[in-house]
């Protein structure tokens, strides 16, 4: 039987090796740059917003199995959710990866991505997992800046 850091493991790795929506989008609506310049993780995110759903998304760039595997598992997230539903779940997953040990955050609207939430003992992975969840938050806002983690 797995435990929670053999289950984080292979789901982190499985979303490193094959990520989900990993490409570009032909005609996106939204986009936005991302950047870490402590680890070199870089990410292209591409939204195509309809009505005010997200209905299609795409991320492509470089970076650590850990950028990697929140941005494949972030993009499977938010297909076909409300702007507004996207943006709770970027404020709670930054809740969660930021929090000090103990403080609560919101499981049941983050749901799988919670398995993220070892990241946060590692102060110099944070940055990492959030970059793509940056990223996703300046595209709706419709940035035009670069977003770094710096």
């Amino acid at each position: 039987m797995y435990d929670l850091e053999d289950l984080y493991q292979e789901i982190v790795m499985d979303h490193n090796r094959r990520p989900r929506n990993f490409g570009e989008l032909s005609d996106p609506t939204n986009s936005a740059d991302g950047f870490n310049p402590i680890c070199g993780d870089q990410i292209a995110l591409q939204l195509f917003i309809e009505d005010g759903i997200v209905s299609d998304v795409a991320f492509n760039g470089v970076g650590c199995a850990i950028s990697k595997s929140s941005a494949s598992m972030m993009t499977e997230e938010l297909k076909g959710k409300t702007l507004e539903h996207a943006e709770q779940l970027f404020e709670a997953f930054r809740k969660m990866i930021t929090r000090t040990p103990g403080e609560p955050y919101d499981s049941n609207l983050l749901g799988d991505l919670e398995i993220l939430q070892g990241v946060s003992q590692y102060p110099a992975r944070i940055k990492c997992a959030t970059l793509a969840w940056h990223t996703l938050h300046s595209a709706i806002q419709d940035g035009n800046e670069v977003v770094s983690t710096e």
